[in-house]
């Protein structure tokens, strides 16, 4: 048997395949390399955002967290006096701030319990084909344009007790004895401030909803309909599901939102009566500015960064995941 002697540039096939595959790649790693004035045009246009986002967002942080570690009242010419963790430690004992952290987590779950499945239910009924549906969704959304002033101004006057429009619905329907001071009373008002943020971020909540609503494909819902689900087995096996990415983001907004409030509460009750509305960014303004404990101040701020981040991280990490990751694009389609 004659055996054919091997060629000098013969490659077994695994090598082979290797050098075909470096050859493809070679053309796309060529074109990812910018040229040097490419680059320098790139950093050129970023250089105005980072300087801003330098100046308004990290240097703020970096002031703060650097304050709290002193007893300071904010005037210039007062010398700063090292206190360590003193600040932190008289937050943790706060009744005032562990009564703020109590009410923002009463406002995360109604929220999450209350103000969003109603959103995704109007959401739901508007992407039906009703009459006047562009409307309705304009007049739900309506209130979101409006500014936080705005609102709890027009709210001081919904909730008067004199010649509040509340009170006076409830006397013209002979129900006048649910009739009270809503904004005084405190066993209610931080239910009254929910409603006026529902009122507020609700068509906001809608229009999220409905927009993941309508990116879902007909065909999908079509198809679970010829095959004998009802409107529920549709909406609970098919549209739920594939709404899934537009709820946690909604969930997150809603969130990180109750942990930031501040003027809606500031112009409407100011955190009264007696801290019964009072969240953490209105502890701070008080704090700071009324009773001038900059540094106390810094230490809330400080929390509620951290508490801001953590939650962040964590919601990104666990529950949003998967969407993070299925929305990333890789050049050269590799990671």
């Amino acid at each position: 048997m004659v055996t054919r002697p091997a060629l000098a540039d013969e490659r077994p096939p695994a090598q082979g395949f290797h050098d075909a595959e470096q050859a493809i790649d070679a053309p796309s790693r060529r074109r990812n390399r910018r040229p040097i004035g490419d680059r320098v045009a790139i950093a050129l246009f970023l250089l105005p955002a980072l300087i801003l986002f330098t100046l308004l967002v990290l240097a703020p942080i970096v002031v703060a967290a650097y304050t709290s570690f002193f007893k300071w009242n904010g005037f210039v010419d007062v010398p700063l006096t090292f206190v360590g963790l003193d600040n932190f430690e008289r937050l943790l004992a706060d009744e005032v701030f562990r009564g703020d952290l109590k009410r923002g987590l009463i406002i995360i779950g109604l929220s999450l319990t209350t103000q969003l499945p109603m959103a995704l239910g109007l959401a739901m009924l508007l992407n039906q084909p009703l009459r006047g549906r562009t409307v309705y969704r304009l007049l739900f959304f309506a209130p979101y344009v409006l500014s936080e002033v705005t609102t709890a101004v027009l709210f001081m006057i919904v909730f008067s007790p004199e010649r509040g429009l509340v009170n006076y619905v409830l006397n013209g329907i002979g129900l006048a004895g649910l009739g009270t001071t809503w904004l005084a009373d405190t066993s209610i008002v931080l239910y009254s401030l929910f409603f006026v943020i529902s009122w507020k971020y609700f068509g906001f909540h809608m229009i999220l909803y409905l927009a993941g609503r309508q990116n879902i494909p007909k065909e999908l819902t079509e198809a679970a309909t010829v095959d004998g689900a009802n409107a529920w087995q549709v909406f609970r096996s098919v549209t739920l599901p594939l709404l899934g990415p537009t709820i946690r983001i909604s969930v997150f907004l809603s969130t990180i939102g109750a942990i930031q409030l501040f003027d809606m509460v500031w112009v409407l009750t100011g955190g009264g009566p007696v801290h019964q509305s009072e969240v953490m960014a209105v502890t701070m303004f008080q704090v700071g500015f009324r009773r001038f404990e900059v540094g106390y101040a810094s230490a809330i701020s400080m929390a509620m960064f951290i508490i801001s981040l953590v939650f962040a991280l964590f919601y990104q990490r666990f529950v949003m995941r998967r969407d993070i990751e299925g929305a990333v694009t890789v050049m050269g389609g590799r990671r």
